[in-house]
């Protein structure tokens, strides 16, 4: 139940259409759906709470009850994201869901939310170490862009080769968090934490040889990170990094964007100050002159 869904239940009752015990219960019910199929009741208040709707973990569930839960939520004027679906049933989805996208790489399927969400805000940059890192970092991203953020992506720049990362250094400046994708040992997360100024969000993934253990060793290798600005997720958490990404950057453009507006409004008020005192001075300056003139008259 968003704000608008509340001005008209309020409505409702001023007007003797509800009575105030009913209004009661639909606000105590409101903030999730139930019986979905049976199986499932939507955290409709988690983007009122969190800032961000209920996301779709895809494994165990069926395309049937995908579809009701997305459906649910476009109801309420939500966007959808489902993760780690086959492209099968991100092909049916794309069927239901007109205006949404089936990510092949990422394995998300993406509906944008019926009502505007107005400007981008903040921006997130992806990097990964090797090629093979890509599916995770599409999954980074696609979350990154459900949270309305400008993203880019850079990839291949390990640290077997890490003249690539260096050539690439200017397009991290600017950035308000950087998620950075690396199985193996893990260890270009804290390269690029040492030349950024932003949040490096760390995010293992479990390509490597045996002895990675499945991305336990890069997970390991991030954790114990000598870079200060850097954090870690789960291994192929690519949604995770991607979503806290998106948190931190989200919040950094509105604070730029109220920033912004409070400059130009002081900018106005000083303007018209100054203008307001221009007027005084001229004021002053034509009635001393007046003054003058009469008294040289007598």
């Amino acid at each position: 139940m968003d704000s608008g869904e509340l001005n008209r239940l309020f409505d409702a009752v001023w007007k003797r259409e509800l009575k105030p015990d009913e209004a009661l219960a639909r606000i105590k019910t409101a903030p999730y759906d139930h019986d979905i199929e049976g199986v499932a009741k939507v955290d409709l208040h988690r983007h009122v709470r969190c800032g961000f709707p209920e996301v779709v973990f895809g494994p165990g569930k069926t395309d049937e009850q995908i579809v009701a839960i997305l459906r649910t939520l476009l109801d309420h004027g939500q966007g959808g994201l489902v993760t780690r679906i086959e492209a099968k049933t991100g092909e049916r989805l794309e069927r239901e869901f007109h205006g949404g996208f089936y990510h092949s790489a990422a394995r998300t399927f993406r509906v944008p939310s019926p009502v505007d969400p107005g400007p981008k805000m903040g921006r997130v940059v992806i990097v990964t170490a090797g090629t093979s890192d890509l599916p995770v970092a599409h999954e980074a991203r696609v979350t990154a862009e459900a949270w309305n953020c400008d993203t880019s992506l850079i990839a291949d720049v390990g640290v077997a080769g890490l003249h690539r990362l260096l050539n690439r250094l200017g397009e991290l400046e600017g950035a308000d968090a950087i998620v950075v994708v690396a199985g193996m040992e893990g260890a270009l997360p804290s390269v690029v934490g040492g030349q950024v100024s932003c949040p490096v969000i760390a995010v293992p993934t479990s390509v490597g040889y045996g002895a990675s253990l499945g991305g336990l060793a890069a997970l390991l290798g991030m954790l114990n990170s000598c870079s200060s600005n850097v954090v870690t997720v789960n291994i192929d958490g690519g949604f995770n990094g991607g979503y806290v990404a998106g948190l931190i950057a989200r919040r950094a453009g509105a604070a730029r964007n109220a920033g912004t507006a409070s400059s130009h409004a002081h900018a106005t008020e000083n303007a018209i100050a100054a203008d307001g005192s221009k007027a005084a001075t001229s004021s002053v300056g034509e009635t001393s002159g007046a003054g003058s003139r009469k008294h040289t008259s007598k």
